[in-house]
């Protein structure tokens, strides 16, 4: 948390308990046994150079975790693999899930700020979580990009995008990143003009939801139509519709706090037996 500015009290702590949550990475692959865990273990179960940073994090159910990345995928061990963020929400228990996540946030960062952006010294480890240069005393801490993600009802309909980002053939919500000097309300209501030509109201706050991949935070908000006709800023949609509950399409899976919002759509509007069948990729 930020709170933990400027305390080196949890840095300076040795690595030394008898039982250890270990998150692997190497990239944004998360290294798992055939059961979907982590290694645990007193001391590391792969072999780490000196120039490897372990990171420590919050403990679950008591027990202590790190987060380390590797140069080159863990090979040595058969019933040992990476699996990709995002594939491993189906694998992991969810606090493990939610715990590597934070890892792979811190692991993006440092491997991002190993040089000063003012002088172009190298950085050195302040805290657990901020950095300072050797030379020019700048100090860093993780950054995250908060982006914002709505969904809009209209009568017994919900509005529908289909992004070009989006790697499989499926249908979202209108999402976008805040800029500089707008609030989350005012993104909220630029991202929905510009990217369909409507306007919107009753707009209200729904949920939040760390985005690791790799260092993003979702802000997740319900409103209604106000006015206009759909008019797709073609850079960013492929295409927009206003959808029934009985005409659903394929929607991004449970681990998304888009699925979170349309499901909640479809409970309000008493579907509850579309969400069960919804798929869940």
């Amino acid at each position: 948390m930020l709170s933990d500015r400027g305390s080196k009290s949890s840095f300076k702590r040795k690595h030394n308990s008898a039982s250890v949550y270990w998150f692997i990475f190497c990239g944004d692959a998360v290294l798992l046994d055939e059961a979907g865990s982590v290694p645990v273990a007193a001391a590391c179960p792969v072999a780490l150079q000196p120039w490897q940073t372990v990171f420590e994090l919050p403990p679950l159910d008591g027990v202590e975790c790190r987060g380390v990345a590797l140069d080159a995928p863990f090979t040595q061990e058969a019933s040992w693999h990476h699996v990709g963020l995002r594939e491993a929400y189906r694998l992991m228990p969810l606090a493990q899930y939610e715990r590597a996540g934070k890892a792979r946030e811190l692991l993006y960062w440092d491997a991002q700020t190993r040089f000063c952006g003012v002088c172009g010294a190298p950085m050195k480890r302040h805290t657990e979580i901020s950095k300072r240069c050797t030379q020019c005393g700048k100090e860093v801490w993780p950054q995250l990009a908060t982006a914002v993600i709505v969904a809009i009802e209209r009568a017994d309909e919900l509005l529908m995008v289909r992004a070009r980002n989006f790697r499989a053939d499926y249908y979202g919500l209108v999402a976008g990143f805040v800029e500089t000097g707008e609030t989350l309300e005012e993104c909220v209501q630029r991202e929905v003009r510009e990217e369909t030509g409507l306007e919107i109201t009753d707009l209200r706050y729904f949920a939040s939801q760390p985005w690791p991949y790799p260092c993003g935070l979702m802000v997740g908000f319900t409103a209604r139509y106000a006015s206009g006709q759909l008019h797709l800023q073609r850079s960013e949609l492929r295409d927009a519709r206003w959808v029934k509950a009985a005409d659903m399409p394929r929607v991004p899976g449970r681990m998304s706090i888009a699925r979170r919002l349309i499901d909640d759509w479809l409970d309000r509007q008493g579907r509850a037996d579309v969400k069960e069948r919804l798929n869940d990729f």
